[in-house]
């Protein structure tokens, strides 16, 4: 049966022989550990206005509702009440939902700033990797090149 061969050795002089910056590897961390806590600040925010939003619109719809289920003294009363509420509700839900939209512009807005921040910023940082890492890998190879 064949034996297949040990390349243990091989990588290890491979990759020893390869420059490899671990403070890049930290600083990315950094830099995406700032980007996902920058996000979920603005998505937390979003949701907890969304949901303020929802609970008020809630108490009000059903703060007019109890004046719909009271007991009215003439029919007449009973379609003039759900004629309003229903009159009332429909200009509640317009404003709720351009309370809604307005949550969501400034979502879009600062989503777009912190990626925009975090793509100048990485692109920076993937500048200054590179050309250390050109100049780690030139310098390895002419000691490479003079042994």
């Amino acid at each position: 049966m064949a034996k297949t061969q040990d390349f243990t050795a091989a990588y290890k002089d491979f990759l020893g022989a390869m420059p490899f910056d671990t403070k890049a590897v930290e600083n990315m961390f950094k830099s995406q550990s700032a980007l996902a806590e920058k996000m979920s600040a603005v998505a937390i925010d979003a949701a907890r206005k969304s949901t303020d939003l929802s609970a008020k619109w809630t108490a009000d719809t059903l703060g007019k509702l109890q004046t719909v289920s009271k007991a009215k003294a003439e029919p007449a009363d009973y379609a003039k009440s759900v004629t309003d509420f229903a009159s009332a509700s429909a200009e509640v839900a317009a404003e709720n939902m351009a309370a809604f939209a307005e949550i969501a512009k400034k979502v879009q807005t600062e989503t777009l700033e912190i990626l925009l921040n975090a793509g100048k910023n990485m692109s920076e940082e993937m500048t200054a990797a590179a050309t250390k890492a050109t100049a780690e890998v030139s310098a390895a190879a002419k000691k490479a090149a003079a042994n």
